[in-house]
């Protein structure tokens, strides 16, 4: 019998990570980073958190999930221990009817329009598949007219694998408008294409170097749009995966400001968008949301200017 190799367990890791359940992803998480039950115990002790070493055992085991504050309190403790992705862990211990839509979304399923694939398969490789998206924020700015005047993002990565050098975006404008121009910080565009008569836009973010495995990257780009747009009611961004955190910002025109606006939500590009709960207009002429741990599907806001 030969010895588990650091590519498999990384691989494990990853999978584990990705699909759950909670507890095979603490196994392999401390299989991985080569600690015992008792120096994992040794180290939360350190940190301030106290559970007991059989406390830790039926977690990794099953027989057991953290529910009440204090245990949420020690896997956020090990997710920082074990060198895991904030969130990645506490994602898992979402109740099973929420994530049952699907712990993974193609993105044929999560775009409509068909001409998605022909445009990732003209850029190439996706470029996604060994990164995870720590932090995402989204923010849409709306000029007077009520039409997308900007959209801006900014997301930080951890590299799953050595070597990731890349990722793709990928916009799709509520009413097919195609941006008039785009930028970047952290990052360059490398392959555009365009589609215009659906509005989608695939465009390669090229990083400045190699990463590790394990390394966080961090990049923002954006895309402007002509004033004479059509108006819109809802924006948003559809997850292939369960995501660690989500913030999404709509800023609007002061003189154009909306009656009412709703965190949105729906599991894939096809289904009808479904209000979960109001959200509450600021003083400075923007809404947001923000959530950890959200399952794979689309996530937004909608709002109604009447």
């Amino acid at each position: 019998m030969h010895a588990t190799s650091e590519h498999d367990l990384s691989h494990d890791l990853s999978q584990a990570l990705r699909h759950g359940p909670f507890n095979a992803a603490l196994h392999a998480a401390i299989q991985a980073r080569g600690l015992s039950l008792e120096a994992v115990r040794r180290r939360l002790a350190a940190e301030g958190v106290a559970v007991s070493l059989s406390t830790l055992s039926y977690w990794q085991r099953g027989r057991t999930r953290p529910e009440r504050s204090d245990s949420l309190r020690a896997v956020r403790g090990l997710e920082t221990i074990l060198d895991l992705p904030r969130h990645s862990l506490v994602t898992l211990l979402r109740p099973v009817p929420e994530r049952s839509t699907g712990s993974w979304r193609s993105l044929e399923e999560l775009c409509p329009e068909p001409v998605v694939r022909d445009l990732l398969d003209e850029i190439g490789d996706r470029g996604d598949r060994g990164v995870t998206g720590l932090s995402l924020h989204d923010q849409y700015t709306l000029g007077r007219d009520r039409q997308l005047a900007e959209n801006r993002t900014r997301v930080v990565f951890q590299a799953q694998q050595r070597g990731v050098d890349r990722w793709v975006a990928v916009y799709h404008h509520p009413h097919g408008a195609v941006p008039s121009s785009r930028w970047a910080r952290g990052c360059r565009f490398g392959r555009v294409r365009v589609d215009e008569t659906s509005g989608l836009i695939a465009a390669e973010l090229l990083f400045d170097r190699a990463l590790r495995r394990g390394e966080t990257y961090l990049l923002e780009y954006g895309f402007g749009f002509e004033e004479t747009g059509p108006p819109i009611t809802e924006e948003g961004r559809g997850f292939h995966t369960p995501q660690h955190e989500y913030l999404i910002e709509v800023r609007f025109h002061p003189a154009m400001l909306p009656a009412r606006c709703y965190r949105s939500w729906r599991p894939d590009g096809r289904s009808d968008l479904r209000d979960d709960a109001e959200l509450r207009l600021s003083s400075y002429r923007s809404v947001h949301f923000i959530e950890f741990g959200m399952p794979a599907g689309y996530h937004g806001i909608r709002w109604e200017w009447d």
